[in-house]
């Protein structure tokens, strides 16, 4: 039976190359915002752009872009 690091991975989850600033400050974001409870992709957005967070091209998080990075990140 796994134990409780291990129940979630996924073996086909790879990351090859070491975590970006970028990249380890988006998630550290995305976690806090999950942390506070929010967990609909309105709020997600809505709170990222709270954080001072800005999108890939330096503008504000829209849903629309969110998904695109998303997408982007995990190629």
């Amino acid at each position: 039976m796994p134990d409780s690091t291990t129940q979630y991975l996924d073996a086909h989850q790879t990351h090859l190359e070491p975590f970006t600033p970028y990249e380890m400050k988006l998630s550290g974001s995305i976690m806090e915002v999950f942390g506070k409870g929010i967990h609909d992709l309105p709020g997600l957005v809505a709170s990222l752009n709270g954080l001072g967070l800005h999108a890939p091209d330096g503008g504000d998080w829209t849903e629309e872009n969110f998904r695109a990075e998303m997408r982007r990140l995990g190629e």
